[in-house]
């Protein structure tokens, strides 16, 4: 009876969308060239816990707030790739290594089955399988982080599975350091060590302070340069406290001084328009906010990435008026 968390498991699906397995002959059969994939998972989260409630949180917003059609474009996500929801992760509560092995294997059905994997988490440890599974089907994918931490600790504690390690478990699993971005990291919120394996690694960091500087436009080309421009795409990870508070209330570490939630979006357009291996959104905690404000920004984060990775070049950085795919200004 007991097999997973009481809150596990479907309730209604993202965008309402059919579910299928994530099983790689279903998904085939389908057609689907995206597969949403939740994993209820925070027991390896050294903030506040609630995460796991972040894959129903999301699903349940964007079936009530959102369609799958954008009339600024008229363009339709169904039309584009046939997406579908896999459902949920059994995961096993505190097995983080049996739980990560369920998940690996799902989702390395989903990318086998030519589908993007789309995560929903779950506190940023949810990554690890993640990538693990796209890095043994993918040879040549960049790495993007949008965060406001580096995540780049070697462990927490002697626990190397924690959400404080997911970029240096990407690099353990073949993703290549030099092509890795991580953006919009603050100053004040990040550890010498996590620095130094940066630093070690030749891996990227762009600080927010880069971005108030330059702006998302020049962020973009810089980061694009370094983990763009191969036919693998990249898998971009995003976790919401990488938002300023006042937009990203809902997360286990809310961050003063973060992102406006129109550079997050610009900043997931612009890089989700090289293509994309693979995504994740990560840390949204339903629980810890009165409203459903960060499940509904987790929920365009989505959109907004397949959108872009489907349109590629023809849809533009700007959220105000992109280049849309009718060619109009």
């Amino acid at each position: 009876m007991w097999d997973s968390v009481l809150h596990a498991g479907l309730a209604g699906t993202f965008l309402r969308l059919p579910h299928v397995p994530p099983e790689a002959e279903a998904l085939r059969a389908c057609g689907a060239r995206a597969a949403i994939y939740g994993i209820p998972w925070d027991s390896m989260a050294v903030g506040r816990s609630g995460a796991s409630y972040g894959p129903r949180g999301i699903r349940e917003i964007s079936s009530t707030q959102f369609l799958t059609y954008n009339a600024t474009w008229d363009f339709d996500l169904v039309d584009a790739l046939a997406p579908v929801d896999c459902g949920d992760a059994q995961v096993i509560p505190g097995n983080p290594e049996r739980s990560f092995e369920i998940a690996q294997a799902a989702i390395g059905q989903i990318v086998a089955a030519g589908a993007v994997p789309v995560i929903l988490g779950g506190d940023h440890s949810v990554t690890i399988p993640a990538v693990r599974a796209v890095a043994s089907h993918v040879g040549n994918a960049g790495l993007v982080l949008i965060d406001t931490h580096l995540d780049t600790a070697l462990d927490v504690g002697g626990e190397t599975l924690s959400n404080c390690c997911p970029i240096t478990r990407a690099i353990d699993a073949g993703f290549a350091p030099q092509r890795t971005v991580l953006i919009a990291m603050s100053g004040w919120m990040n550890p010498r060590t996590e620095l130094a394996y940066c630093r070690e690694h030749g891996i990227t960091v762009i600080w927010l302070d880069d971005i108030w500087a330059a702006g998302v436009p020049a962020t973009l080309e810089r980061a694009l340069a370094i983990a763009g421009g191969t036919e693998d795409g990249i898998y971009l990870t995003v976790d919401v406290d990488s938002l300023d508070a006042a937009y990203g209330a809902g997360t286990s570490v809310p961050t003063p001084g973060g992102l406006t939630a129109r550079e997050l979006l610009e900043l997931v357009r612009g890089l989700a328009r090289s293509g994309l291996a693979g995504l994740d959104v990560v840390e949204t905690a339903p629980s810890l906010e009165a409203t459903s404000a960060t499940a509904g920004i987790a929920t365009r984060v989505v959109l907004d990435a397949l959108a872009a990775h489907a349109l590629g070049g023809a849809l533009g950085t700007s959220v105000g008026g992109p280049v849309g795919p009718l060619g109009g200004p």
